[in-house]
């Protein structure tokens, strides 16, 4: 696991995670710490950098 800095006062983040609205919709209104995200695709390096790390941890 990879180090994290604690600011103090806070919890430190443990998941960050891809959710659709039906996800959101299934978490109910008690889930409050949903940052959306728009269209412009600045994410596709990060997605394939998932893929990557999840096919590397497949066992083959």
């Amino acid at each position: 696991m990879g180090k994290f800095s604690e600011t103090e006062g806070q919890e430190p983040i443990v998941a960050v995670g891809l959710l659709t609205q039906q996800d959101l919709d299934l978490l109910g209104s008690g889930f409050r710490r949903a940052f959306r995200l728009d269209d412009t695709p600045c994410f596709e390096d990060l997605l394939r950098a998932i893929d990557v790390a999840e096919e590397k941890m497949q066992p083959h």
